[in-house]
């Protein structure tokens, strides 16, 4: 299974973020939420970004934050060492995408939930 950082999680149950989350916890996948506001997600709390928590063995980021919102946060994601980060809709982002795959990082611009229920996660 593909331990999962979700940034930019949320309580919120019509966040595409917690559906997410519902979603990888269904397919058996470990989730790390991360964000900046308090709360669980699916029994997992949520770890505040700002503290830029030591999350080990990370397969998969999937971003639900804007790119203006992920610009102070690119030298923290990578040092998680990811193998690939997800930009799902409306998170694509040209610089930290070309960061990533200049740490060999795969970077996949589409939809956790598709990649899921179409057994391309």
């Amino acid at each position: 299974m593909k331990k999962t950082v979700i940034v930019g999680a949320s309580t919120n149950p019509g966040r595409y973020a917690q559906i997410a989350a519902g979603m990888l916890k269904e397919y058996q996948h470990p989730i790390v939420p991360l964000g900046v506001h308090e709360g669980e997600v699916f029994e997992e709390p949520i770890l505040d970004i700002r503290d830029k928590p030591d999350i080990q063995d990370v397969d998969t980021i999937t971003l639900y934050v804007s790119p203006k919102n992920q610009e102070g946060w690119y030298e923290y994601l990578l040092s998680l060492n990811p193998k690939r980060i997800i930009f799902n809709p409306g998170t694509e982002n040209k610089k930290f995408l070309e960061m990533a795959k200049a740490h060999n990082i795969d970077t996949v611009t589409g939809c956790t939930l598709v990649m899921l229920r179409t057994n391309q996660y």
